[in-house]
């Protein structure tokens, strides 16, 4: 009886366990979809369309490589909006600026412009160059940022994945179980009738 107690203790376990992933693996499905929906929804407000070769085609192979999935489509996901910010803004930026930062052109324009005596075209390109930057780097942030919750909204999406599996099998596990301490149960009756005879 000792045996068949102790399956039906590990049994209630497993199917607590069942459940409780269950649980968690519908709450995770509900945040992937939930965060997917808004990503999609934000990025297809902005209206992005993503650039065709003929848009990206003097950039870096890398960055060829890594537009060319998503050419013309709309912009609806994560992955579309890291393609877009890291290899065609940022790309673009850094031909501007010949690779220094929006930081290191406002530090120029800023020491430029306490200048009296500086060249007022140099100063406008400069400044132009620099709002350039801003709202490039600006969309960049926006854009990684939707990123960022796409690859959350991925990973919830495999735990859910994980979660209703573990459940399947704790199930099972649990049932067979049952099972087993039905049948021990059994046996140690039937050996407790051999011995009374």
């Amino acid at each position: 009886m000792k045996r068949s107690a102790l399956d039906r203790l590990v049994s209630w376990v497993g199917l607590a366990l069942a459940a409780v992933l269950l649980v968690a693996g519908v709450l995770l499905t509900v945040a992937s979809t939930f965060v997917n929906g808004q990503v999609a929804s934000q990025l297809a407000a902005q209206k992005i369309t993503m650039p065709v070769a003929a848009a990206y085609g003097s950039l870096a192979p890398e960055d060829q490589a890594a537009l060319a999935p998503y050419a013309g489509q709309e912009m609806t996901t994560g992955a579309q909006a890291e393609a877009f910010a890291d290899h065609y803004i940022q790309a673009h930026i850094n031909a501007m600026s010949g690779g220094k930062t929006y930081e290191e052109v406002s530090g120029e324009f800023i020491k430029l412009s306490k200048d009296p005596s500086a060249d007022q075209a140099k100063l406008k390109e400069l400044g132009d160059l620099r709002q350039t930057m801003f709202m490039g780097a600006t969309l960049r942030g926006m854009l990684l940022n939707a990123y960022a919750f796409g690859t959350m909204a991925l990973i919830a999406g495999i735990a859910a994945v994980a979660a209703y599996v573990g459940a399947v099998v704790f199930l099972v596990l649990s049932l067979l179980g049952f099972r087993h301490a039905k049948d021990a149960t059994g046996e140690a009756l039937a050996g407790k009738a051999a011995a009374a005879e």
